[in-house]
């Protein structure tokens, strides 16, 4: 690799300065063409975007430099690639704090602005619609301000004006969100009537700096959020009060959604996507198809997914992390909705340009346009010195058919290995061909099946080899403790506490399950499930009792003394 030094890049960003001083950005046919984009109306835009991308915790990073929470530099070819995996469009999030002057003027420096420019200009060049906004900057400081107006209002606004004066001539591929996820708590407002007034000042502000300023601006593709970008009614209701009052054919709305919250952080019992997740989906969506869609405003799903999303750790079971993707995805074309799917990283490896979950894209690619069917679960635990029996896993096709089973790239024979039953309504793993899988080797994962279908991805079937787990005695404080795990292939699910006086201990103790990653965490590779500090924040003194869930059904009962800052841990 070969590193350019410190005042070749200056001297690159001053020569990229003046080539945008001098060319009219993009002034090509995608700016000749830019009317025929909104000439179908605004939700034919908007379903064209689908599906979108985020590229998170790059520009929006707070501080100084686009790699400060740990991204590589965005590059052409990172652009390109994205497009390259079927996404249309792009969400390109930019805090600006950092890189703005003093009042009056809040000038926005220089090489910043102009590499926000590069990076656009990389994704219209791939034919990408793209979303611009102000992002952190929303809890930084325009969260301030109903104590702070004076400063707030005048420097959002200079944002504003500089930003649509820079990209006034841009395609109409390009669209500008007013702020990211609004919201105006600090400093001690809890008056939400007052937030959507401030909300709607903004909102009202941006949209007449963007109209005003000249260009393609008059008419270009604007995006405005609900407060906290929360798909609540009463947050969607002022958020469309505002829209109707501006009068104004080309506005999209934008909500975010990470899911029924207990499930996508894993508490209360929630490992499973059961049905309350999925009435959760149900209800958010038809409400914003009706408060928006029906009502002829276009919506999009700005960003979505989990929000326990260790792939280490899983605080969310693969099988049902892949069942809630699938079914989201499913029901949000089912309502003509456009999602964006938030990724700071976790998902597209910037550096290896390769999917971290290649399962979960193809389910996500899949849910563009069709269905995968999927299983009751993806797990199958075969417990040492227990009888192998037949294991039937019910299935949901979703207007699939079964095709195959195989192994390994073998295809597995139909009544001797596997029986499906009924009209596919489930499949039975034979006790043979699961004895064969598991005849020798060490506890964990010893084979994956993968079931084909007519349509869609596949669905993998884990057969794991496992032994009740063993807890060890321990000893540690509140900031440090560790349980001894030997796992023998078994996975965690979830964890109970109790005092044994009565009643829910730690956080959130309206349950007696807490959250996983939040209160408790496995470590697989170093053997051990740690008690994390926010658990014993909220733990008074004296005996807790708590049960560890594993996947294979397994409970483990474990005990804890908490004194002070001291802990003991005696296994049951």
């Amino acid at each position: 690799m070969i590193t350019l030094k410190k005042h070749t890049l200056l001297s690159l960003t001053l020569i990229t300065a003046m080539l945008f001083s001098l060319l009219p950005a993009f002034a090509t046919a995608a700016e000749a063409n830019s009317p025929a984009l909104l000439s179908s109306g605004p939700q034919a835009y908007v379903n064209d975007m689908q599906p979108g991308w985020n590229l998170g915790n790059s520009l929006d990073a707070v501080g100084s430099d686009e790699t400060a929470w740990g991204n590589p530099r965005v590059t052409r070819a990172l652009i390109q690639q994205i497009a390259a995996q079927g996404y249309k469009s792009i969400r390109i999030p930019v805090t600006w704090d950092y890189h703005i002057g003093g009042a009056p003027n809040y000038t926005i420096n220089a090489a910043y602005m102009n590499r926000v420019q590069e990076v656009v200009d990389w994704a219209l060049e791939a034919n990408l619609y793209v979303m611009l906004n102000v992002h952190h900057d929303s809890w930084i400081w325009i969260s301030h301000m109903e104590y702070n107006r004076n400063v707030v209002l005048p420097k959002y606004n200079a944002i504003w004006t500089q930003i649509a004066n820079r990209f006034k001539n841009h395609s109409h591929k390009l669209m500008f969100e007013s702020v990211n996820e609004p919201r105006f708590s600090d400093g001690g407002t809890t008056n939400e009537t007052k937030e959507f007034q401030m909300l709607d000042e903004l909102n009202v502000s941006f949209h007449q700096i963007v109209r005003n300023s000249g260009g393609l601006n008059g008419t270009r593709p604007l995006v405005l959020s609900t407060l906290h970008a929360s798909p609540t009614q009463e947050r969607m209701n002022e958020l469309y009060h505002t829209m109707t009052k501006l009068n104004d054919s080309n506005l999209i709305a934008t909500v975010h959604y990470y899911g029924f919250w207990p499930f996508s952080v894993n508490i209360a019992g929630y490992t499973r996507f059961e049905q309350d997740t999925r009435n959760d989906i149900h209800q958010t969506f038809d409400n914003v198809y009706n408060t928006f869609i029906a009502r002829g405003i276009p919506v999009i799903l700005g960003e979505y997914g989990l929000l326990g999303f260790d792939q280490n750790t899983g605080v969310i079971e693969q099988g049902e992390k892949l069942k809630f993707f699938e079914y989201l995805t499913y029901y949000l074309k089912l309502k003509n909705i456009t999602h964006m799917l938030w990724d700071n990283g976790q998902h597209f490896n910037r550096n290896a340009m390769t999917w971290s979950d290649p399962e979960l894209f193809n389910i996500m690619r899949v849910g563009w346009s069709g269905r995968s069917a999927t299983a009751d679960t993806d797990l199958v635990f075969i417990r040492k010195g227990a009888a192998v029996q037949d294991k039937t896993i019910p299935l949901s096709l979703n207007g699939n058919t079964f095709s195959e089973l195989r192994h390994n790239g073998q295809l597995l024979i139909s009544g001797q290995d596997y029986v499906l039953n009924g009209n596919g309504s489930s499949i039975t793993l034979k006790s043979s061909l699961l004895s064969r899988l598991t005849a020798s080797g060490p506890f964990g994962v010893r084979a994956q099946l993968a079931a084909k279908f007519n349509r869609g991805a596949d669905w993998n079937f884990r057969v794991v080899y496992s032994d009740k787990p063993v807890l060890g005695n321990a000893q540690g404080t509140t900031n440090a403790f560790s349980i001894p795990a030997t796992f023998n292939g078994d996975q965690l699910a979830t964890m109970e506490a109790v005092y044994a006086t009565g009643g829910n201990a730690g956080p959130q103790d309206w349950t007696s399950f807490k959250e996983f990653g939040y209160t408790f965490s496995p470590s697989y590779n170093s053997n051990e499930i740690k008690l994390l500090p926010n658990f014993f924040n909220e733990v008074r003194n004296g005996e807790v009792i708590l049960k560890f869930h594993f996947w294979s059904g397994e409970i483990i009962t474990y005990r804890i003394t908490k004194n002070g800052g001291n802990v003991t841990g005696i296994a049951s």
